[in-house]
């Protein structure tokens, strides 16, 4: 029998040298193991995980009623069948072809009966069996512990800009160029604004969208200079660690401008739902009405209606968001006063790796 119980910041170090090492030496650990419900997993996991469950959405649900209305002795029994059922399955399905090897880290919620289970199951069989200590319970708490140191020694470089300025663009043209970037959005399946849900695709919740901070932010080269837009405090519906947003506040930045033409075409193009949804459009503009007034809000709407959604985009520019954005930078970017401006002429120019060049090269001489 071979099971090792392992504290979070060791198994993070050993799943990260594992990956980095060639195939041809040890092979470390092979795989992490989430055997919470589908739902849990869902909510947030260790990034690379495989959901294994040893009790699904429903068994779980079931079990816990047991031991609520029951007893728990009722509930263990029923439990026991169901896992040991589950763990067959799973050695049936996943583990007969794997060599002697192969090293799994296995975690449930807290590191007890449900992980104990296959993972006593698997060390009988012969593998060497990595047990999360803490469980997932453990894990998150060192995410969380960590995010801030992580954030400490790193250099951040703000590329801001008015909305539709094409910041997200740029980002991307950066990384083209080699640049180390954190794109929040990304992260966050958000655009980051009061229209900026994008339809079909669902938020994460906010602890895997701070498990994706907290990955991006251990791969960045400390040496190096990281890009990110300026973003609020939240994007969408998630917050944005206290640490980061600190530090980006007080961070170099690089300014884009683009003409309101440019700017209202980047937006019909990235918001294209929009366009192609009038009522959905109409429909998000409600949530407006509180800063604009109802009357201003119908009024848009009812352009929308008639196919004048351009200008509907360019009153929103004018009359919301710019005024919201300057306020919001003059109030919180301590550096903008001092930022290196871009003056675009044309959408492609944020596609260009010669200005990704400059702005890099710029960033890496800009004092901290």
């Amino acid at each position: 029998m071979a099971l090792n119980l392992i504290p979070p910041h060791e198994a993070i170090s050993l799943w990260a040298n594992t990956r980095a090492q060639s195939p041809k030496k040890s092979p470390g650990l092979s795989a992490i193991i989430d055997v919470r419900s589908e739902a849990e997993y869902a909510l947030d996991h260790w990034p690379g995980a495989i959901n294994w469950p040893v009790l699904n959405n429903e068994e779980r649900i079931l079990i816990g009623t047991l031991y609520k209305q029951v007893s728990a002795f009722e509930a263990q029994k029923r439990g026991a069948a169901l896992v040991a059922r589950n763990i067959a399955a799973h050695i049936e399905a996943h583990v007969l072809d794997l060599p002697k090897d192969w090293q799994p880290l296995i975690y449930c919620w807290r590191g007890g009966k449900r992980s104990g289970s296959i993972s006593g199951v698997l060390s009988q069989i012969g593998f060497k069996v990595h047990l999360l200590e803490g469980g997932y319970k453990g894990y998150r708490q060192h995410v969380i512990q960590e995010i801030p140191q992580l954030i400490a020694p790193l250099k951040f470089h703000v590329i801001s800009g008015r909305t539709g300025s094409g910041k997200t663009r740029f980002l991307q043209t950066l990384k083209k160029h080699g640049a180390q970037i954190l794109d929040l959005e990304d992260l966050a399946c958000h655009r980051s604004s009061v229209l900026g849900q994008i339809p079909g695709v669902p938020q994460p919740s906010q602890k895997h969208f701070d498990t994706l901070i907290w990955e991006q932010l251990r791969a960045f080269n400390p040496e190096e200079v990281i890009f990110l837009e300026s973003e609020s405090k939240k994007v969408g519906n998630l917050s944005v660690p206290e640490d980061l947003i600190l530090k980006m506040r007080q961070s170099p930045c690089t300014h884009l401008e683009l003409s309101m033409s440019s700017r209202v075409e980047l937006l019909m193009q990235d918001y294209a739902f929009m366009a192609n949804s009038p009522e959905h459009f109409a429909h998000k503009l409600q949530a407006l009405i509180p800063l604009r007034g109802k009357a201003v809000i119908e009024g848009w709407q009812e352009m929308i209606e008639n196919n004048r959604i351009r200008e509907v985009v360019q009153a929103l520019l004018e009359t919301h968001y710019d005024p919201t954005y300057d306020a919001s930078m003059k109030r919180n970017f301590k550096n903008i006063e001092n930022a290196v401006h871009h003056s675009l002429e044309s959408l492609e120019q944020l596609q260009d790796l010669g200005l990704a060049q400059e702005v890099c090269r710029a960033a890496m001489t800009q004092p901290s």
